[in-house]
């Protein structure tokens, strides 16, 4: 059967799509060359939506010829169709590109040589007959002959989502949460998308809605606008929104009627889709109208229950500090640690191993790591049980190095299950009398509330951190909230800055930063500006700073030793642009290093990396975000690269998770909290200009253990330095600790 004409002034093209030379993940435009088998190896570009294609299949594409200016002649494609190859040939590069799980080019070779032309056949009809090649045994057979069936139904879902510009990945997504159900679902319940699979928002949910016909006044829409306004300011850090300014957001992203709004958010409070109630503005003046998805009212309700339940606990795991002789206990560290604590220091170490919660803050130099391992030490001296924890792998190593004893991540030490709820809670809580957690500014509410929820009664909680830095990447303000005046929670602030610190450029402008003094960029033997205006050429420098200059000077290795900062991830000299170009610079292809593209990124083995979500179904307890690691391994037969991530667990990514990963040789000074590297790169340009604030700086500077360089303009680090973050995240914690306090009080 012949297939149909196309339309006037459209063009029809075949070919074998021999490679991708970029793709955009989120729009699904992608830039092809296409084998058309006329001879003399010439290869055309085609250009479009090739959602789904994979180099090796061959393709009828309908579209256009046109010429572009700098690349010449070149097809846009509108629409395609995926044909079986025909000949040895195609059927050997089709089979090899890695469309199927478990058949590489090795694979590909002996399979085609054995059947022949009669090759996707026999997959196709006869799998069982894949044992009939050497080196295939039945195990191996079985899973290919599933790994066909599945691309088979992916690729349906995939040229259905294809007017809707999803990409390959989400597709892939969709038929993993759905299986046979995918189409069924994305006709009839777009929206369920949002919340049930990672990476697809409301956006994109609304998209696929308007292409099935859901009315653009659904109620349904409206609802799942609202969810995702709430859903975007806790990406944003808030805990909730006013409500006034959530039914702003909702008309603005919905492009409905008011009234409609108020009448949905009136609906969802009453099935209880979000919870209303009224707390102080934050300013703390007005009171508002505090609109909250559920997970996250019902978290902050619990956190400031439970703090207040360990705070009057009647019994005492560490009973002996009641009445200790504190001279004593203090001369005999001293000797032990052969250093005295300063006055400051020592009502913080009394502090934490007399009061169930304490909170030790202050800033680079100030002498909290002294204070935490003197806290520890006291503690074991009088055989209490000691757990050690830190929000990131590299902070929780470091806690390890400087107490001498063992410290896990937090998420490890509450051993979250899939689904994220924790092994250890309030009903089964962690065998320890004292529970230390250091960057504690790292914590956001949802992780807080785990860890507070498994402190044992009796014991003692102490939060380590510096108040001044960035806030948690999930939302909350948790360190912030429990130092707040007139609270329940007892604190020490570290002020004085030792004199061994005071030598170091990098404590030193680090604490001329947070007063909002511009920094000494001269005459430092440990922290650098490299001047350059123009926000693109500050990129570059920054990248030839930290992949050359640095290492040629000081000795430190590139890729471990050296990490790029930078305020943004779009922009010339935003983390997205210098990964390309570090990557380029340490980690460049070669002709005998596996690589695998996946959209616009290309992944090879010796990549710095990070997580992007968190995923409780990876590794031994989950992997989160954040988490850095290298690449050490990568199989195209097998479609899977290995990361040994920096809590030293190798960790394994089929293929098509591969958008869980990001390159990590440069990330943004938000990505890096709880993390320290021997030396930083800081492009700061006005480039950023909204960006550039205070704690930004300070938060970056202080990543830093032996050298800070900063790249960009004295006009970008002025504004940063001068620039306080305006305005709280929108929390509740503070007023929910004071107002128990008071109820309970009267």
């Amino acid at each position: 059967m012949s297939s149909p004409a196309p339309a006037p002034n459209r063009a029809v093209l075949e070919g074998v799509l021999e490679r991708i030379t970029y793709a955009n993940e989120e729009t699904g435009y992608t830039v092809g060359r296409v084998d058309t088998g006329r001879g003399g190896g010439d290869l055309l570009t085609v250009v479009g939506s090739l959602l789904g294609a994979q180099p090796g299949e061959s393709l009828r594409m309908e579209g256009r010829w046109g010429s572009h200016p700098q690349y010449g002649k070149q097809f846009t494609v509108e629409n395609y169709t995926t044909i079986l190859p025909a000949t040895i040939q195609g059927i050997r590069r089709y089979l090899g590109s890695g469309l199927i799980k478990g058949i590489g080019p090795v694979m590909a070779d002996r399979i085609t040589t054995h059947f022949g032309v009669d090759t996707l056949d026999i997959i196709e009809r006869e799998p069982k007959r894949l044992v009939e090649v050497p080196g295939l045994g039945p195990k191996r057979t079985k899973l290919i002959g599933a790994a066909w069936e599945e691309q088979k139904a992916i690729k349906e879902v995939m040229i259905f989502l294809q007017g809707v510009g999803v990409s390959t990945s989400i597709a892939v997504r969709i038929y993993k949460k759905y299986a046979d159900a995918s189409i069924s679902v994305v006709k009839n319940q777009p929206y369920r998308l949002a919340s049930d699979v990672w990476g697809i928002g409301f956006l994109t949910a609304d998209r696929i809605a308007q292409a099935v016909g859901i009315p653009h006044d659904s109620p349904e829409r409206v609802k799942a606008g609202l969810q995702y306004a709430l859903s975007q300011s806790t990406d944003q850090g808030h805990c909730y929104l006013p409500e006034e300014r959530l039914i702003s957001d909702a008309v603005k992203l919905l492009q409905v009627d008011t009234g409609l709004v108020i009448d949905c958010l009136a609906e969802l409070a009453a099935e209880e889709g979000v919870v209303r109630e009224k707390v102080p503005g934050p300013d703390g003046v007005e009171p508002v109208t505090a609109v909250y998805l559920v997970p996250f009212y019902r978290a902050e309700i619990s956190l400031a229950a439970q703090v207040l339940r360990l705070l009057r606990a009647d019994e005492d795991r560490m009973p002996a500090f009641r009445d200790v002789a504190w001279d004593k206990a203090l001369a005999w560290l001293g000797e032990r640690t052969g250093a005295s604590l300063a006055p400051e220091q020592e009502a913080a170490v009394r502090l934490a191993l007399s009061e169930k919660v304490a909170v030790l803050t202050g800033g680079p130099g100030c002498g909290k790591s002294f204070t935490v391992r003197s806290v520890v030490e006291l503690a074991r001296a009088k055989n209490a049980k000691v757990v050690l924890a830190a929000p990131t792998g590299r902070a929780a190593k470091r806690l390890a190095e400087l107490t001498g004893a063992d410290a896990s991540t937090v998420h490890r030490l509450l051993e979250l299950r899939p689904g994220g709820e924790a092994a250890y809670d309030k009903d089964r809580p962690l065998d320890a009398d004292l529970v230390v957690v250091d960057e504690a500014s790292m914590l956001d509410l949802l992780l807080a509330n785990k860890l507070v929820k498994a402190v044992a009664p009796g014991a003692h909680l102490l939060l380590v951190g510096d108040v001044d830095q960035l806030p948690s990447v999930g939302a909350g303000e948790v360190l912030r909230d429990l130092l707040a005046d007139g609270g329940p929670v007892p604190s020490v602030r570290l002020t004085r800055i030792f004199r061994q610190a005071q030598q170091s450029g990098v404590v030193t402008n680090a604490h001329r930063i947070n007063s909002g003094v511009q920094p000494i960029t001269q005459g430092l033997p440990d922290f650098f500006l490299f001047v350059e205006e123009e926000t693109e050429e500050a990129g570059k420098l920054a990248v030839d700073v930290a992949a050359r200059r640095i290492p040629a000077k000081f000795g430190l290795n590139p890729r471990r030793d050296i990490q790029v900062l930078a305020p943004m991830h779009r922009g010339p000299a935003g983390a997205g642009t210098l990964n390309a170009l570090l990557q380029q610079a340490i980690t460049p292809a070669r002709p005998d290093l596996p690589e695998k593209r996946f959209g616009g990124r290309v992944f090879r083995v010796g990549d710095k990396v990070t997580q992007i979500r968190n995923n409780y179904e990876k590794g031994l307890n989950g992997v989160f975000n954040g988490t850095v690691g290298v690449v050490t391994s990568l199989n195209l037969d097998d479609q899977r690269l290995t990361v040994l991530t920096d809590e030293d667990e190798e960790v394994g990514y089929d293929f098509d998770e591969l958008d869980e990963l990001a390159h990590a040789y440069a990330m943004t000074i938000h990505r890096s909290q709880g993390s320290e590297y021997p030396a930083v790169v800081i492009p700061v340009t006005t480039g950023a200009w909204m960006m550039l604030q205070r704690n930004l700086l300070y938060t970056a500077v202080t990543r830093a253990k032996k050298l800070v360089v900063l790249v960009g303009s004295r006009k970008a680090i002025g504004q940063a330095v001068r620039t306080v973050s305006a305005g709280r995240r929108c929390t509740a914690l503070d007023h929910r600790l004071s107002k128990r306090l008071i109820e309970d009080h009267w």
